[in-house]
């Protein structure tokens, strides 16, 4: 069997997996293997081969990984609206303790509110961003 066919055929192998998986980095790879079969297309030796496939699998992996990286994260399901009615509900804080906790009243029970972190908690009104556990995450309005 010739080198070409050998590079599709694992190339066509990852792509499967792949789409079995919907791990993206394994199309990286196959992109990889795709680069291998050109260079064996193009007739250079099987080092070559090898290095081409290693160098393009790697590099598109060490992108996407990068691009990944830099994009924003989706907020958590617990900051959003649709799942948890109490998001972007207000609550007034009359002090914060030296821990960085305050405790309010909230739906008629007590619950222990948190601010986000490098924030200088100030007492006042404040909306509810997130639940983290059973605390509000709040910050100051």
């Amino acid at each position: 069997m010739a080198d070409t066919t050998l590079w599709w055929l694992a190339a066509g192998i990852l792509v499967a997996v792949e789409l079995v998986t919907g791990t993206f980095y394994l199309l990286m790879l196959a992109l990889g293997l795709a680069a291998g079969a050109l260079a064996a297309h193009a007739g250079l030796g099987t080092a070559v081969q090898l290095v081409v496939a290693a160098g393009a699998g790697g590099g598109a992996v060490a992108l996407w990984y990068l691009v990944k990286r830099r994009r924003p994260q989706d907020p958590s399901a617990r900051a959003q609206r649709s799942v948890n009615l109490d998001v972007g509900e207000t609550v007034q804080i009359e002090s914060w303790g030296a821990d960085g906790s305050a405790s309010v009243k909230y739906r008629g029970a007590s619950w222990t509110a948190i601010h986000r972190p490098g924030v200088d908690p100030q007492p006042g009104t404040h909306r509810v961003i997130e639940l983290v556990g059973s605390r509000l995450l709040v910050e100051k309005i």
